[in-house]
């Protein structure tokens, strides 16, 4: 087996990647960089001294950021999922969407989770709060933006989606997605009913009490 993934499940970016390796049955092993394994850690230092994951290696190649990560996928390891359209205009969509997720719905939790990490209560309630104004504005579009879709970028499930469904799992428990947008919560529904997500989430739930601002009841 030549592929290998480092990472941690409940890392919304690890999940990402692990989605589109899912979705196409891929084999690869998982390392997971956790205190219990420090010679993982210690290897993905190595090969990426940004601190980031997660990592792909394919023999002697490493692969960074995760967007990154699925697009090498499909050029080397394609399945009979295609996550990313050959027609450029569908590709342009589709990464735009992934660029959404990423960066209007995953990094204002990312914030909030980190504020919350800190200890710091006014930093805590400063990013809360923030994370929770940018994310009802990015609700908002979403909703306009799925009134015709089943998946974000229509009616394919692509490297969007992959984005889409750790960052709207995380994002509804830092703030949660109001009954008034029905296209928006049931997009998020779809997402943790595709078996590919549906294993990430189950794989990472032993690792909710690691939330910092308290894993609800629910998912």
């Amino acid at each position: 087996m030549s592929l290998t993934l480092y990472g941690h499940p409940f890392s919304s970016y690890t999940q990402k990647a692990l989605i589109a390796l899912y979705e196409n049955h891929v084999p690869f092993e998982f390392r997971c960089i956790d205190a219990e394994h420090p010679h993982n850690a210690q290897e993905w230092l190595r090969r990426w001294p940004m601190a980031k994951f997660p990592l792909l290696v394919d023999g002697d190649r490493a692969i960074r950021e995760t967007s990154i990560i699925i697009e090498y996928l499909q050029l080397t390891h394609p399945g009979p999922i295609s996550l990313l359209p050959t027609n450029p205009m569908a590709a342009l969509e589709v990464r735009f969407l992934d660029r959404f997720f990423d960066l209007h719905v995953m990094s204002p939790v990312q914030g909030a989770v980190s504020a919350a990490l800190t200890g710091d209560a006014g930093q805590r309630e400063y990013f809360h709060t923030r994370a929770q104004e940018l994310l009802e504005r990015a609700y908002t579009w979403l909703e306009a933006h799925l009134a015709d879709k089943k998946w974000a970028a229509g009616t394919t499930f692509s490297l969007a989606d992959c984005a889409a469904g750790p960052a709207l799992f995380y994002a509804d428990w830092t703030h949660p997605i109001s009954l008034s947008l029905p296209h928006v919560r049931a997009y998020r529904a779809r997402l943790l009913d595709r078996p590919s997500f549906a294993r990430a989430v189950r794989e990472a739930r032993p690792y909710r009490p690691l939330f910092p601002l308290g894993a609800p009841d629910r998912d």
